[in-house]
């Protein structure tokens, strides 16, 4: 088992058979999470670099953990604290990590393209964690990883990303990574917060939420970016609520049970509220269990290793 890509920059650089070849591994790794011992000792003599020059606390920590899970040996880097702040260069920082005799770098930035740019200057394989509004793929991975545990295969399947789309990096990895797999993608969220031409990704869009609900087998819920809209675009949460907000009550009107889901954090009771959040629909608990194995598969199969699972 192998990628036909050296880094995992981004969905759009993976073919079909990259994104097959990562679940099949991870239903491999999930099994292995299920054990008493939950460790495998496939990359004991690899070392990972986690570089988070943004706040992160579910990423990191599935990312930490699934590294743990393969044996890795692993160095926590975060930018608040460190030399970055008295000027130090992304690529300096970087090139004096890996002079410890680094193997592999899982990196976010706020700055999008930041792993691209990296990739250029660097010979680790690097793991995007995330680059500014661009992509988050390990999010969109596990997100599809989760639709296809409880739909199986998700041609044809419809899936609703309803929120702020023009801030998430994760509506961006999830539509090109639906797409490849076959799945029908509808955006849906305020006219403000919904970028122009985003029906030329192959996506169809709504401003009605109901209808955009009507319409799939899968709700994928985003949080409102408030710290990367600089500049107001709607009127308060209390509206966004009232407008675009997803309750328990608006699920039960619908005449089929949809599956709810949420990259997390959630801002309760904005966006989702939390009887839906915490109702029978909702596989939000799931995604977070299933980024560690994803995190897993990805890392592993990068890594170029090939020694046993067991």
């Amino acid at each position: 088992m192998s990628l036909s890509v050296k880094h995992l920059l981004g969905i759009k650089e993976l073919n079909k058979t990259d994104i097959e070849t990562i679940f099949r591994t991870a239903d491999n790794f999930k099994q292995v999470l299920q054990r008493p011992i939950k460790k495998v000792p496939a990359l004991r003599d690899t070392t990972i670099a986690n570089i988070f020059f943004e706040n992160s606390t579910r990423t990191r920590i599935s990312f930490e953990l699934a590294e743990k899970r393969l044996s890795a040996d692993t160095i926590n880097f975060a930018a608040s604290g460190s030399s970055v702040s008295k000027g130090e260069t992304l690529i300096d920082t970087v090139k004096n990590i890996l002079s410890m005799k680094v193997d592999m770098v899982v990196m976010r930035h706020a700055a999008s393209g930041a792993p691209w740019f990296l990739s250029k200057h660097i010979d680790a394989s690097i793991i995007n964690a995330g680059d500014g509004v661009n992509e988050h793929p390990t999010q969109a991975l596990l997100d599809a990883f989760s639709m296809r545990e409880r739909l199986g295969d998700l041609k044809g399947k419809r899936v609703a990303i309803i929120g702020d789309i023009m801030h998430s990096r994760v509506a961006l990895s999830n539509i090109f990574c639906l797409n490849k797999l076959g799945a029908e993608v509808m955006v849906a969220g305020p006219p403000t917060l919904i970028p122009k031409h985003i029906e030329s990704l192959g996506v169809k869009q709504t401003y009605d939420i109901n209808k955009a609900l009507q319409w799939c087998d899968v709700a994928n819920v985003l949080r409102i970016q408030l710290e990367r809209q600089n500049k107001p675009l709607f009127s308060t949460l209390r509206e966004y609520a009232l407008y675009y907000g997803i309750n328990k009550t608006m699920l039960d009107a619908i005449q089929k049970e949809i599956l709810v889901m949420h990259p997390g954090p959630i801002n309760r009771g904005v966006e989702l509220s939390s009887d839906a959040a915490d109702s029978s629909q909702s596989i939000i608990l799931d995604q977070v269990e299933n980024g560690v194995a994803i995190r897993m598969a990805v890392i592993y199969l990068l890594s170029g290793k090939r020694e046993t699972m067991e």
